[in-house]
């Protein structure tokens, strides 16, 4: 489900993380419609769409889709852990359309190993 709130003309695109939706956005949404118009999305698998549709690799595709369907040429990018590393990954493939990453908890890496502690493991994820 996609949402625009706000009527300013500088979009700030809100990215939530692993094992939430977009709703985790609804304190912070009345601090930033004035400002922003704010773009509200929940990545495949989450919130309403079908938890069966989860697929990190097109995450960043997902993203481009959104900004091309709302005809956003650059815009703040905040995401929070996985959305995080969405905005890096897409800001590298197009760089051209964030003006600004905002990365509240990323992590390069999600999954814990013998020498790396990410917070889950890897049955935890599958």
């Amino acid at each position: 489900m996609l949402k625009l709130l706000g009527q300013a003309r500088l979009p700030l695109v809100l990215g939530h993380g692993f094992g939430t939706d977009q709703s985790v956005w609804k304190h912070l949404i009345p601090y930033l419609i004035d400002d922003y118009r704010v773009v509200l999305y929940d990545n495949m698998g989450s919130g309403s769409t079908n938890p069966d549709s989860f697929d990190f690799e097109r995450y960043a595709y997902d993203l481009f889709a959104i900004l091309e369907d709302l005809q956003i040429d650059s815009c703040i990018y905040l995401g929070h852990s996985l959305s995080s590393m969405t905005g890096v990954v897409a800001s590298i493939f197009r760089p051209h359309l964030f003006s600004k990453l905002i990365l509240l908890s990323a992590s390069p890496r999600f999954i814990n190993s013998d020498e790396y502690y990410g917070g889950f493991e890897k049955e935890d994820i599958d």
